[in-house]
């Protein structure tokens, strides 16, 4: 039963994702396009993920998923090296392609093989961001 329910809730963002233009990679593009042919709509996109999430925070505190297991816990909200550096990865890599890893994974039903290579790089990053990790964290932990 929580496998019908992850595949319908995976279903519905997808959906999600491609009606909002969300894996059209022009539109992300002239999203991030500030002083040129900019491109406002994605606010609304982030305006819709944003304060629901807000308001899911709010009413899960305490509590238990209906499906089992827990709700992740609050993010730290301390602005580190962690932070910036993965911030200023992950959006170099959505300006080059104009796709972040949700989309990317909905696109793949029609992305062509550019959608494929740039998940398998994805992938590939994710498999070597731990060792950079904790290469960072030795670096930057004072001695």
């Amino acid at each position: 039963m929580r496998g019908f329910f992850a595949f319908v809730a995976g279903g519905l963002f997808g959906a999600g994702l491609m009606i909002s233009g969300m894996t059209n990679t022009q539109k992300v593009q002239g999203w991030l396009d500030i002083f040129g042919d900019w491109d406002p709509t994605l606010a609304f996109v982030m305006g819709g993920a944003i304060l629901p999430m807000m308001l899911a925070w709010r009413l899960t505190r305490g509590r238990n998923p209906a499906l089992g297991g827990m709700f992740p816990p609050r993010p730290e909200q301390r602005v580190g090296h962690n932070l910036v550096i993965g911030s200023a990865l992950f959006g170099a890599g959505w300006g080059l392609v104009g796709l972040c890893p949700g989309p990317s994974v909905a696109s793949l039903s029609y992305g062509g093989i550019g959608g494929l290579v740039f998940i398998i790089a994805m992938a590939a990053g994710m498999r070597i961001a731990p060792a950079f990790k904790t290469r960072l964290d030795a670096i930057a932990r004072p001695t």
